[in-house]
């Protein structure tokens, strides 16, 4: 063994003894203070004892709060060194540059404000024309308060008539009256009104053949027959409530046949709440009753009469560019006629989808409603009807439709539009057969009659809209039908296609102007011809497709006055709107309006 080892081993067994001997000490130390601990806690146990003392209070102890060292804001510094903070000062190195610029004084634009039109509550119009025609409108309105108002409206539309070709009278008149009142609360707004109608037309529609056939003049016949409506009833809305809405109407409806009809209706829409969602619901009764003194044929009175309860809940559903609307209709008619009861239901399911904004819109559904057909509206479509009736509701089992509508420009929409829609007992007007009888007039084959037929109608519908601006605006719509039905022969005087053009251009200040264009299609009719002994076999009739063009220009005179030329079938078209009913041929009229507050 080398030295350096030798020496290197004798160090590390004196290091070893070292810590023995070190460790020893430790050892000893803890077992030391270890019996010192246990001798006093003995002692400590045996002389814990507690003893029974009484204690006096002198003075209640009340404690203070001692002066609290207050922080100073800005507290001052001692540090070797405080430095203050140098001011920096900016300096630009600009170089004096010569010019002869002069700034010229400015001037702000001025801006033509346009001329707040004034505004009336009320107005008069009278105007009169060729056919000895007069028409004539008053509107009035007054506020009583903030929140009551009261109206009223007067209208009548004459003419002494004089159409080409036509021997017996074809005047006609139509009267209007309506008074109102309405009331604005905080939570709810409501209006009544009541008014009068007066209409009178003459059955002209008889053939020159028949007058040299029967010996008839014009001097024997009167054909003139008046109907007169009284009608009253009133709204209600409701704000922030579940009940929105609600309605009433009660119409009375009589010719001078001995013939009247009594309509009442009762709407109502109601926001229902179902498991936090509401589901809109709309209730509907409709009570109808009249009667006829007479059928066409013989002497015996027609009674029609009929109440349906309906309700209608749909629920809507949207997200993102979708919006669906779900719902139902279900209807209960009772004919108490015959009593008879009848359950009908009907879907209710629309939808809309955005494809691109408001630029491209697709939307479609299946819907379908329980028509209440009256006197009254067969009248008002058609005023050539006889006092002679059969009248029933209308089941449109359902309406499909599917469409596309949107914005081509900020200024301009459109919408394309594609039915088909089954209706069970769909009312047609039909000519009714010639069967003279020197008691009534209206059985030369000069009046309708309606019959009812399961329809279905096939239709394509167009439409666009163009607002330049306030001053300029034109719209275009037109719809082609197709259609099929189950008994009668055809769909009569249904058109086949309809087209129209408004538009309304302000031209200045002054002068503004307008123009109406309607186009209706071939419709078909039929006539059928009675003898005593022997049926004559019926005769179809198409009647021609016609146009009709109205244009008007008026002047604003002042900001009460103004002044109109109106001119109606400028195209000069004696076309017959019904069978053997021409219409008069070109017309003016010219006339002014006042308008005045009080």
């Amino acid at each position: 063994m080398s030295p350096r080892a030798q020496s290197r081993g004798l160090k590390t067994s004196l290091y070893r003894i070292f810590i023995m001997n070190k460790f020893k000490k430790h050892i000893t130390l803890i077992t030391c203070l270890s019996l010192i601990t246990a001798v006093f806690a003995q002692e400590s146990q045996e002389n814990d004892t507690i003893n029974t003392q009484v204690v006096n209070v002198v003075k209640p102890y009340t404690p203070t709060i001692s002066d609290a060292f207050k922080v100073k804001e800005i507290p001052s510094l001692d540090d070797e060194v405080t430095t203050s903070k140098k001011e920096v000062k900016y300096n630009i190195f600009s170089i004096p540059v010569a010019s002869t610029f002069t700034p010229a004084k400015g001037k702000a634009a001025d801006v033509e404000k346009a001329k707040k039109e004034r505004l009336f509550d009320n107005y008069a119009t009278l105007g009169v024309g060729t056919y000895t025609t007069i028409l004539g409108e008053v509107y009035l309105n007054h506020a009583i308060n903030r929140t009551e108002s009261v109206g009223g409206y007067l209208s009548h539309h004459s003419s002494q008539g004089g159409i080409d070709g036509v021997e017996l009278d074809d005047d006609f008149s139509n009267t209007k009256l309506n008074v109102n009142y309405s009331r604005k609360l905080r939570d709810m707004s409501w209006t009544v009104d009541a008014g009068y109608q007066r209409q009178a037309f003459n059955w002209y529609g008889i053939p020159l053949e028949v007058f040299e056939t029967n010996g008839i003049t014009n001097t024997d016949f009167d054909v003139k027959h008046v109907y007169n409506s009284f009608d009253f009833g009133g709204e209600i809305n409701f704000e922030d409530l579940f009940l929105n809405t609600g309605n009433v109407r009660f119409r009375r409806f009589a010719d001078d046949f001995e013939s009247g009809e009594n309509h009442f209706t009762a709407k109502t829409t109601i926001d229902i709440p179902i498991q936090d969602e509401l589901v809109k619901t709309n209730f509907k009764f409709d009570y109808l009753s009249g009667s006829f003194e007479r059928n066409y044929f013989t002497n015996q009175g027609i009674d029609y009469g009929n109440f349906q309860i309906g309700v209608s809940p749909s629920y809507q559903l949207t997200q993102d560019d979708l919006t669906v609307n779900l719902g139902f209709s279900l209807y209960y008619l009772n004919d108490t006629e015959v009593s008879e009861n009848k359950f009908f239901i009907y879907p209710n399911v629309t939808a809309s989808y955005r494809l691109v904004n408001d630029v491209l819109i697709t939307y479609g559904g299946i819907t379908g409603d329980l028509f209440q057909n009256t006197y009254y509206d067969f009248a008002q479509e058609n005023p050539f009807v006889s006092p002679t009736l059969f009248i029933t509701p209308t089941d449109q089992q359902y309406n499909a439709f599917i469409g596309l509508k949107g914005k081509l420009s900020n200024n301009m929409s459109y919408n394309i539009r594609g039915n088909y829609y089954a209706e069970r007992s769909k009312a047609l007007f039909k000519s009714n057969a010639f069967n003279p009888d020197p008691d009534v007039n209206y059985t030369y084959g000069n009046s309708f009659g309606v019959v009812y037929d399961d329809v279905s109608t096939f239709s394509i519908f167009g439409e666009l809209n163009v607002d330049v601006n306030r001053n300029f605006n034109l719209g275009i719509k037109a719809e082609y039908f197709t259609y099929n039905t189950d008994e009668q022969a055809e769909a009569w005087n249904l058109p086949d296609f309809k087209g129209s053009l408004f538009m309304d251009y302000q031209i200045n200040e002054h002068w503004y102007t307008g123009l109406n264009l309607f186009y209706v299609g071939e419709r078909q009719a039929e006539l059928t011809q009675l003898n005593p002994f022997i049926l004559i076999p019926s005769e179809r009739i198409s009647l021609d497709s016609y146009f009709d063009a109205n244009a008007h220009v008026g002047y604003r005179i002042n900001d009460r006055w103004s002044a109109f030329i109106k001119a109606n079938n400028i195209a000069n078209q004696d076309y017959n709107r019904w069978l053997n009913f021409p219409v008069q041929g070109i017309q003016f009229l010219a006339g002014a309006t006042y308008k005045f507050d009080f």
